[in-house]
């Protein structure tokens, strides 16, 4: 099952422009219902920035593994000219896929060697429990502090990272570009790994809810709900909020959109390479192919020393750094910490949801890179998120393992699509399968099921490779997330045409989040979904820029899809 950790990618893509602002002058204090705020205020760009803004209380000591806490008012005004802390998180873990990024782009060595030492060079972020901070750019106050003109769309960001790695402040999110196109950006953290994800049988008979677990996933709702209650005072309209974001945060966004109490705290989606329609975990019960939420509890505690019959109090007395510390070393525990199904805070599993459509249906914009597998495969060559020790090399064994779960049909489809049994082209062929598994059949899905319960439903695919003749990584995992910030590293190289897709982009998503269709003037028509349509975003090496394709990948993620629906059946009778 370490298919499922692959999103930690996007933490370390992101990690290459960790870098924050510039100081800038402040904005006038403004009032707000937690009370006064002051920022600081771009003179250049005119937008303000408002850094570090609580939004719930630390969830510290006795608040540790609990649902969240509001955060109190301001007994002065509260300068949020500084980010908060990052939220607990293993550290160093993904310095080998950043690495890989860096390789990949295909820059010449001198260079490679250049951006490694800039990179390793970079200050750390201060990580701790007390991390529930949010920031929000707005291009709608003066330095004077006062509202200028009408409420703006508001769009909230979650950040990809596996639910493990990752945070709000990091470089590739902080950029004045979304909001000089007329939106309010809203950026924010949520508890990771065992922090935020951890169940345990004696955490569940503490909570008066009698569930654990899914903290993170609380978090974020806790932070819609300071958006809904706060922002008309940064200039936001809390009528129009569109959720967007990148791996785990594409998981995240499916996930708020099938938790009944984020209902009516969002108002669109967009997902970016991540939909959690294939976590299929159970709070107390093992799911199919997932260990239960409180076995991985039960499994950290027991690695920490405690015995089964620890108390809530012995968990929340344990020391945090060594806890981390813990997850780090041992692979199975950490896999185990993500959103369970509980009955309370997510009723179903994110599949069984979307399939029964039953889900906060919204108007929707998801999509996945072409080539998401480059980074990762090497390190765990299992072309199917639903086989572990998959044969190499006979068509047969391959026939036989593939059978029970996609059918004969779809499996044969799938060997012949990719060419998985020839020993020279199984690597090639695995990363794009892999690829296509775990997020093309996954955004896909949500977005038909979209459209099925009557919502305008839009789907892209990203198929831009850097522009070295020497790359070798393809339409990478995370690959498009600068486009949409307008972060774009340099030292990477980009061309005339990576200028006209982020601004294509850009466009596309602040429309979306404006109207609810990304469609505007002077834009290439992108049509709904309606089972076919994917507008396809690609550039150099002679692809064309944009291209509306009927079915893209049809073939592959049909045949692929069946793999999901057979768990989806399954989990259902256990």
């Amino acid at each position: 099952m370490r298919k499922i950790m692959t999103p930690l990618l996007a933490g370390a893509v992101l990690a290459l422009t960790a870098c924050g602002d510039k100081p800038l002058p402040p904005t006038s204090a403004i009032d707000t219902p937690q009370g006064k705020v002051i920022g600081e205020w771009n003179e250049d760009t005119g937008v303000a920035n408002f850094m570090g803004l609580p939004f719930a209380a630390p969830p510290v000591g006795d608040l540790r593994w609990r649902p969240p806490v509001a955060a109190p008012a301001f007994n002065a005004t509260y300068s949020a000219t500084t980010y908060g802390n990052r939220c607990m998180q293993p550290i160093g873990g993904e310095n080998s896929f950043i690495d890989r990024i860096i390789e990949g782009q295909g820059v010449g060595a001198i260079k490679e060697t250049l951006i490694k030492g800039a990179v390793a060079a970079m200050p750390a972020g201060e990580f701790s429990e007390d991390c529930l901070y949010l920031n929000v750019r707005t291009p709608n106050l003066g330095q004077d502090g006062v509202i200028d003109g009408a409420k703006l769309p508001v769009m909230v960001w979650i950040h990809g990272g596996g639910h493990s790695f990752g945070s709000g402040d990091l470089g590739f999110y902080q950029s004045d570009v979304l909001p000089q196109k007329g939106v309010v950006l809203v950026t924010i953290n949520y508890r990771l790994g065992a922090f935020g994800y951890m169940a345990h049988p004696a955490l569940t008979a503490d909570d008066p809810r009698g569930v654990s677990g899914n903290y993170g996933l609380l978090d974020q709702i806790a932070a819609l709900g300071w958006v809904k209650d706060n922002i008309e005072s940064y200039g936001g309209d809390a009528g129009n909020v569109t959720l967007f974001g990148e791996s785990a945060g594409g998981w995240s966004i499916t996930e708020l959109m099938s938790a009944p109490s984020a209902k009516g705290l969002f108002h669109r989606a967009i997902g970016q390479s991540g939909a959690s329609t294939y976590h299929l975990g159970d709070l107390t019960g093992n799911g199919t192919m997932w260990p239960s939420g409180h076995r991985g509890g039960l499994d950290l505690a027991e690695k920490m020393g405690l015995p089964e019959t620890a108390s809530a109090d012995d968990l929340r007395a344990l020391d945090a750094t060594e806890i981390m510390k813990t997850v780090g070393l041992n692979i199975s525990v950490g896999e185990a910490f993500h959103t369970v199904r509980d009955g309370v805070v997510l009723p179903k599993n994110v599949g069984t949801s979307f399939r029964d459509g039953d889900f906060n249906a919204v108007p929707t914009l998801f999509g996945y890179n072409a080539d998401e597998g480059t980074l990762f495969f090497g390190d765990d060559p299992e072309p199917t998120v639903w086989l572990e020790g998959f044969p190499r090399d006979s068509k047969a064994a391959q026939m036989e393992a593939l059978n029970p779960i996609f059918g004969s049909d779809a499996a044969q489809t799938i060997l012949s699509e990719y060419a998985l049994s020839d020993p020279e082209t199984f690597m090639d062929a695995g990363t794009q399968m892999l690829g296509d598994e775990i997020f093309g059949v996954n955004v896909r899905f949500v977005t038909r099921q979209s459209a099925k319960a009557g919502q305008p439903a839009y789907i892209y695919a990203f198929t831009r490779i850097p522009p070295s003749d020497t790359q070798t990584i393809g339409s990478y995992h995370g690959g498009e997330i600068p486009f949409i910030f307008g972060t774009n590293e340099d030292a990477f190289g980009t061309s005339d045409d990576d200028e006209r897709i982020e601004q294509l982009m850009q466009d596309y998503w602040v429309n979306f989040a404006r109207t609810g269709n990304p469609n505007g003037e002077a834009l290439p028509n992108w049509p709904q979904h309606q089972g076919q349509n994917w507008m396809v975003f690609g550039g150099n090496n002679e692809r064309p820029i944009t291209a509306v394709e009927t079915g893209y990948r049809k073939t592959k993620l049909d045949a692929l899809e069946k793999g999901l629906l057979y768990h989806l059946d399954l989990i259902d009778s256990q």
